[in-house]
């Protein structure tokens, strides 16, 4: 299974981490590509950080406020809070499998 760039938009991402979780056979994996962002404000203070801090305030945040849950983990939400949901979601096996400096791609495995 794959999501590309929405992980961040979701109301519920650790509900969703989740529902991939129990929808995986055994053997399955998911990819995850997610903006790239540090896990400090400092680390994003660059030309793609700042474009992605728009995008957030502009539409990630807002998109995540108004479903159920309203988590809102914006466009910067940095690998260590992703991992912190796929975490939630029941994944143990989780590792960086590419990045670029626009996004960061992650394998989780059961």
């Amino acid at each position: 299974m794959t999501f590309f760039d929405c992980l961040h938009d979701m109301g519920d991402p650790a509900g969703a981490a989740e529902h991939v979780y129990e929808s995986l056979s055994d053997n399955g994996a998911w990819m995850l590509v997610e903006p790239m962002a540090g896990d400090s404000i400092e680390a994003n203070l660059n030309p793609v950080g700042r474009v992605f801090y728009c995008a957030s305030t502009m539409i990630c945040t807002p998109a995540s406020k108004a479903q159920e849950v309203g988590t809102a983990l914006g466009a910067q939400a940095g690998e260590k809070r992703l991992r912190e949901v796929v975490h939630a979601g029941g994944f143990r096996k989780i590792q960086r499998a590419a990045e670029t400096p626009f996004n960061l791609v992650l394998e989780a495995r059961r």
